[in-house]
């Protein structure tokens, strides 16, 4: 794509003229009797762990000028001359491409996307040029060949949604492949920072017996195939004769209802696990599975606690990047591209570091929705700015209104709204600790969400409602406890009054939720916790404007590709 010939074009290196190197055997079809050089008893060397590792050395590791050496990795791009053959060699551990020298005998059946097996010397290139280093060929064996007349992805540009629809190719482009050690990365330091937090990682499970957030919005789990799956050639064995699990379950959408029980055991836990909104959203921000990184705390007294949490473990995440090479490689990739095939949502590398810039910042700013919506009604007063949607307290925030507070209020870093309404809230939310009734009664509860330029809510997180009895009330209130009236009639009093004198109303607790309430009847604490979109994470720090093209396979309304 248009993309990555741009940045094939400042990574690939400049040739450097060389002398014929020491010719190997050659048969009609190609190199013969040349083994791999790892498994070679007759050619020695020095196996690199990578390419990286070669044009990237840590000190105390480079290769020695004219080293032998062995290089496995993909064919990026291949010149053949008359005397002489360059190819542009990846293996995905970085972005730039390490350039082999071949004498044109070795390049007959090489082409684009061939993996290799390649052994030759590390020589040090002529002042001036843009590689320090070439690899001087002597020894080549095609481990995996490449029909290049069909290969999807040729040179040429590629358009974001062509390459949605190769997701199993699409990681082998170099920008993909940043995007898959991005996220190993940030994975990485937020689990470092919560071991030194004394965290416990979890994994919590994938089908649930409840829907936490209460929108409906979910998977059924079957263990019945559709009427067209291949399995069942007659379609009367679709009909189910019994629950696999005796009452409906469902795909997570979110852990934290069995991260509030595990905290209990050890006091603070936390996951990142997938998890699946059946919502029929055609975003660029939304996915109908995806990764929610969740975290619980018990023995904290309010939300800043958690909101503490958070910005400390984003700002670690940042930082870590902002000092690592694939930092350095994203805002190589940004600054070569300037408007990239993503047209005017591109992010530039003076913006992408700022972003960066903005998050490392100290204080974010912790603003009420009551003032939030204040801000926004005299913005719109004043002609500061116009909205689709106009700024109420009960409508809630539009994408428009999170937008325009991540730029008012954090001016570059990301912003804290926090104490909504109850009613925009789900029923678990304990009630802010100076909870005043804002306009129309309605009382406030202890929560907050993150927005951040541009990606607009990430984070959402609350103090949890740790007391029984109001635990009932809030889910009473939320519709989420049925009311029925039954009837007791002694024999000896048929009356209308000895009638109404004994009905009584119950109340039916669903039982998918009867666990959660016990919870707070064996002893609960105080806590609270918060969930992350891991995918708008690292979409907003790769400066990637669709969340589908950080996912390696995604999926979303009508998509399900692989």
């Amino acid at each position: 794509m248009r993309a990555w010939r741009a940045v094939l074009r400042s990574t690939t290196p400049t040739p450097t003229p060389t002398p014929t190197p020491t010719p190997v055997e050659i048969g009609p079809a190609g190199v013969r009797g040349v083994r791999s050089a790892r498994h070679s008893s007759t050619i020695h060397g020095r196996s690199i762990a990578n390419i990286a590792s070669a044009l990237h050395p840590t000190q105390g590791a480079a290769v020695a000028d004219d080293e032998l050496v062995h290089v496995n990795g993909f064919i990026r791009t291949v010149r053949k001359q008359k005397n002489i053959a360059f190819a542009a060699v990846g293996d995905g551990s970085c972005l730039d491409s390490l350039q082999a020298v071949f004498p044109p005998e070795h390049a007959e059946s090489l082409s684009t996307g061939a993996a290799v097996a390649l052994t030759g010397q590390w020589t040090r290139c002529p002042p001036g040029k843009e590689q320090t280093h070439e690899l001087r060929v002597s020894h080549v064996k095609v481990l995996g060949d490449n029909d290049a007349e069909s290969y999807p992805l040729q040179k040429k540009y590629h358009t974001p949604e062509y390459l949605r629809t190769l997701p199993h190719l699409r990681a082998r482009l170099p920008f993909n492949s940043l995007l898959l050690r991005l996220r190993s990365q940030t994975i990485a330091t937020i689990t470092q920072f919560f071991a030194d937090l004394d965290f416990v990682q979890t994994h919590t499970p994938i089908i649930t017996s409840s829907d936490c957030e209460g929108a409906g919005e979910v998977f059924t789990v079957s263990s019945y195939a559709s009427q067209s799956s291949p399995l069942h050639a007659d379609s009367r064995r679709h009909v189910p004769e019994e629950q696999f699990f005796r009452a409906p379950k469902y795909l997570t959408v979110s852990s934290q209802l069995h991260l509030e029980a595990l905290a209990q055991s050890v006091g603070r836990v936390w996951t990142l696990s997938p998890t699946f909104r059946a919502e029929k959203s055609d975003t660029p921000r939304h996915l109908s599975e995806f990764y929610m990184l969740e975290a619980e705390m018990c023995f904290v007294d309010n939300s800043n606690q958690v909101m503490d949490v958070v910005e400390n473990m984003l700002r670690a995440v940042t930082k870590q990047l902002q000092d690592s090479r694939i930092g350095r490689e994203l805002l190589q990739v940004r600054a070569t591209l300037g408007q990239s095939s993503e047209g005017p949502s591109a992010v530039s590398a003076e913006t992408l570091r700022d972003r960066w810039q903005g998050v490392v910042k100290e204080s974010w700013p912790r603003v009420t929705y009551t003032a939030a919506i204040k801000n926004l009604q005299d913005a719109v007063s004043e002609g500061r700015a116009r909205f689709v949607f106009r700024p109420s307290l009960e409508d809630g925030l539009q994408a428009e209104h999170e937008r325009y507070l991540a730029d008012v209020y954090g001016r570059g870093s990301p912003v804290f709204i926090t104490d909504y309404p109850r009613e925009q809230k789900p029923f678990y939310m304990s009630p802010s600790s100076d909870s005043r009734p804002v306009e129309g009664g309605s009382t406030t509860v202890a929560c907050f969400d993150l927005l951040v330029p541009d990606v607009c809510e990430l984070v959402g997180g609350s103090m949890r409602e740790y007391r029984v009895s109001e635990l009932i009330e809030a889910m009473r209130q939320q519709g989420m406890i049925k009311e029925t009236l039954s009837t007791s009639v002694a024999n000896n009093d048929k009356t209308s009054e000895g009638t109404a004198a004994r009905s009584k109303v119950t109340e039916n607790i669903d039982a998918s939720m009867q666990w959660y309430l016990d919870l707070r009847k064996y002893g609960s604490v105080p806590h609270g916790g918060f969930g992350l979109g891991f995918d708008r994470l690292l979409s907003y720090l790769a400066g990637v404007s669709n969340i589908r093209d950080v996912v390696a396979f995604p999926r979303w309304y009508g998509r399900c590709d692989c």
